[in-house]
Parts: C-alpha cells; structure tokens; sequence
C-alpha cells in the first residue's frame, strides 16, 4: 500500500568519461540516486571498442555483485535506476538500452518522459523502424541513427528537436564519448562534475558528492554536452528554452543534500515548512512527519511556530521488497511494517503531522487511524504544497485525475475522510514563493497544481493509452 500512494517518478541517470575505474564509480553513482528508481539497475561500458552492459531488477545491490563489475571494467561507463509504471516492470525494459548499427555501438540511459512518444513510435514504424521495447527512451536512438547523415553533431541535434517533453539523456558511444542531453524547459536536473579531470554526469549533485567529484555546474535548458578526450563541447539546438522546472523535484524527489536548478534541496523544504506556519498556524502539543518525506517541512514549520518537534513515528529501514502477500485480517500490514508510532510520546497529545503531499491518500488514512487507536487527542495535518489536482505527463506516475484524490473532494471533505481534526495545504503562491527564487512563477512547472501544461501532449497521454512508458 505505502508504495504506490506517494508519486514516484523516473528515473536516474549517471555517467563518468575516461575514469580507469568507471564501472565502480558509476556503481557509487548510482547507489546515491536509488531514490529515484528501485524497480531495475544497469551500467554499460566501452570495453576494446564494444559496448558491454549488465542490467537486472532490483536495488542496485541486487543488482551487482563483485564479479559483474570485474566483467565492466571500462574507462567510459554509464549507468540507470528505474522506476516504472505498472505493467512495465520488466528486464527487457531495464537500461541503460544498448544498439548496434552500422559497426557503432550505442547505450542511452532517460530520466522523463517524451510526450510525443506515440506520434514519433508511429512515424519511425512506418518507415521501417523494429521497436524492442515499449520505453519512449528508444525513440532517441532510433530518430538518432535514422539522422546520421547529418554527421554526429547534426544528428543530436536534429534528433533533440523532434523530441517533446522532459527528458534528461545519458548516451553512450562505443568509441567512449558520453552525451548529456536536456530538455529545453529543463524539467528534470542533470549536472555535470569533475574528478581528478575526469568529467561525470548526474541526474542530482549527492551522486557527485558520494564519489567526491566537484559540482561545475548544471547542464542548462535546451543544452547537448559532448565529453571525449578532448574535454567539454557544449552544443544548442534551435529551439529556444523555456524555464519549468519541475516544482515537485523540491517538493519530494530530489535527495536534500542535492543541490538543483541552483538551490539546496534541504533548505528550499524548511523554507516550505515555515511558509507553511505563516499560513496555517494551529496550537498543538508538538509537530511531527511522517519519515522521511516530510522531516524537512516539519523542522521549518516547528522552527517558524516554536512548537516542539518530535519523530513520533519510527521508521524500518530494514524492510525490503517482499513477494510474501499478508492476508486479509492483516491488510494494513503494508504500513505498519514501515512506520511505528511512539506510543508513550503520543498517547493524550494534540499534534501536527507535516506531509509533503497527499496523492491517493490511503496510506495517511490508515496512520491517521492507527493515531486514533492509539489515543491521539487531536490531529491536525499541514501539507507543504497545494493539492494535487490535476495529472502529470512528464514523468510522474499520477497520469490520470482518477488516481488524485483531491481532484474529487475538497480539502474539508478529504480531511474528514482522513479522520483529521483540520487540514491545509500551502498555497501555490507560497511555495514558490519559498523557493527563493525571484520571479518564481516563470521558472517551474506547476501543472500537477493549476492544469496549466507547459508543453503540449499527445492526446494519447490524457486518455492513459500510451504505448511507450515512462523511462
């Protein structure tokens, strides 16, 4: 239950260029950026001009063992985590996606999702294209080739420009160049860093920080980088960028000790936290989240309210993914087995619960329940964003109003519905404006929030019948 009432997005990329242990350190890389994808694992290599890859489902340590990367040894490597939506979660649709064409090799590893996927799939099928799996992230690799007569450059750049919605790109060549790749409204972060002159890129700065490489700087809107053995060539297609940020990597994806789209995660969520105060103050006994996505909104809305925090619920970092159902007598065991409240700390309080957000809502319903049972005085809960009412198409997993369940009742009605004493959200205007950022509301994309969708969509994504998934 607890793993599909929080959004979850896809995925996260990594790459090193000329390192003399590449594999290892993408194998670091992308242990920091698990987060962003737990369904399936990969990395690709340049081996003696041949592209080589493992990939399988699971954590990246289910993933990898010793002997794996013995047989990666490579200078040049790239690698991916993924998250799918349902029905995709399969090895053929794991990455990095590994071609061979004309005596070249290629491997592309995506963070997004093309919104024109299955216009693009429909095209290059008619003119001959064989699609081996049903992730959008082929798409670059087949209009790639097919555009090669314009030479490498041309080709990426042509390529890009057919190419609508968000995506950040990690490829791969086999004679050991890597090209980073993002969208022009730089809806997903991808950051480039340098180790001992060795140039990495990241979908997120922590993955830089675990392998102690420098951050240089993130890759901008629109921007294609070429890294080779004479350093950094930076290109731009003629598509003129759009800033839209996607608003909800602050909000919940990113890592906090991340730096994005120019700012400290950890920070931009306390900064929440205290907008949120200055909104919606209530008297309780102490304010508290529900770990880990709400610890940072919870400590800025205790430092800007004074009232006490506390974690008074206690996380099991030791669960993992279990084939083992619980039967129906046991049918909230899904969310206990994760989080435990503190029953001595608790029991006769009037308390505060902070939530980055509510998408589903069964999950807060049943821990709202079990704070009741557990003699609860009265609970309030504070949302450190507004609600989620309208669907994503660019890469997150709510692409159907359906599955929002503010999209059907009003905040009164769901806080009933969630057995809650009151509920408020954070207006958008206070998110962004918490971001720090000056002139906010020209920089992210807040479609999830007021419908207002910065680029057009293949309507075949607002009926949820698209073919490709998300990558």
């Amino acid at each position: 239950m607890t793993e599909f009432d929080k959004p979850r997005e896809a995925c996260g990329i990594f790459g090193v260029h000329g390192h003399p242990e590449s594999e290892k350190l993408t194998y670091f890389g992308l242990y920091a950026l698990q987060h962003r994808g737990q369904e399936s694992a990969g990395i690709a290599v340049v081996q003696d001009g041949n592209i080589v890859s493992h990939k399988g489902m699971g954590l990246v340590s289910d993933v990898f063992i010793e002997d794996h990367l013995d047989q990666l040894r490579g200078s040049t490597a790239i690698g991916h985590v993924r998250y799918s939506t349902t029905g995709s979660s399969i090895l053929n649709n794991a990455q990095p996606f590994v071609v061979h064409h004309r005596n070249r090799s290629y491997a592309v590893a995506h963070n997004g999702n093309l919104v024109n996927a299955h216009t693009l799939k429909k095209e290059l099928e008619e003119a001959g294209s064989i699609f081996q799996t049903t992730m959008d992230s082929e798409i670059l690799l087949h209009l790639f080739v097919k555009n090669l007569n314009h030479g490498f450059e041309g080709s990426l750049i042509k390529t890009v420009e057919r190419l609508k919605g968000a995506f950040s790109f990690v490829m791969l060549t086999n004679k050991g160049e890597i090209i980073g790749i993002k969208d022009p409204n730089g809806f997903r972060p991808l950051c480039l860093g340098n180790l001992n002159g060795h140039y990495i890129l990241a979908s997120e700065s922590c993955a830089l920080d675990l392998v102690q490489a420098e951050l240089i700087r993130e890759l901008d809107p629109g921007e294609i980088v070429i890294i080779g053995d004479k350093g950094v060539k930076s290109i731009k297609t003629s598509i003129k960028p759009v800033r839209t940020f996607c608003i909800f990597e602050f909000i919940y994806f990113a890592r906090p000790d991340s730096t994005i789209f120019g700012k400290n995660v950890y920070q931009v969520r306390k900064a929440h936290g205290k907008r949120l105060a200055k909104e919606s103050p209530v008297d309780a006994d102490l304010v508290m989240p529900f770990p880990d996505s709400g610890n940072y909104a919870a400590l800025g809305y205790h430092e800007q309210s004074g009232i006490p925090f506390e974690i008074g619920m206690i996380r099991n970092h030791y669960v993992g993914r279990t084939f083992i159902q619980p039967s129906q007598h046991m049918r909230e065991f899904g969310v206990r087995v994760k989080l435990n409240p503190v029953r001595d700390l608790l029991k006769g309080k009037d308390i505060i619960i902070i939530e980055d957000s509510i998408i589903r809502g069964t999950t807060a319903k049943t821990r709202v329940k079990a704070l009741r049972e557990l003699g609860v005085k009265h609970i309030h809960m504070r949302v450190a964003g507004p609600p989620h009412r309208h669907p994503c198409h660019y890469g997150i997993d709510f692409s159907t109003r359906g599955e929002l369940i503010a999209s059907s009742k009003t905040v009164e009605e769901l806080g009933r519905y969630l057995g809650l004493d009151s509920l408020a959200y954070l207006s958008l205007k206070g998110l962004l404006e918490s971001t720090g950022f000056e002139n906010p509301e020209s920089h992210f994309c807040k479609a999830c929030f007021d419908g207002c969708y910065p680029v057009e969509f293949d309507e075949a994504l607002s009926k949820n019948c698209l073919e490709f998934e998300r990558s």
